[in-house]
């Protein structure tokens, strides 16, 4: 079964894998939430660096 598709580059919804601007189209759905993130330290650092960043910590 085929889901929506989300344009990272207009925001249009489609079907196709990529949108008629020619942006890729990507699931607008959230991950699945899971108590044992295997990953969620990685996620936290990168997110620190880009708030370092662009100033906010």
């Amino acid at each position: 079964m085929k889901t929506i598709l989300r344009c990272e580059k207009c925001s249009e919804f489609t079907m196709k894998e990529s949108c008629s601007c020619g942006g890729k189209a990507l699931t607008p759905k959230p991950a699945k939430f899971s108590i044992e993130d295997k990953y969620g330290s990685y996620r936290r650092k990168a997110k620190l660096e880009i708030f370092k960043k662009k100033g906010i910590i």
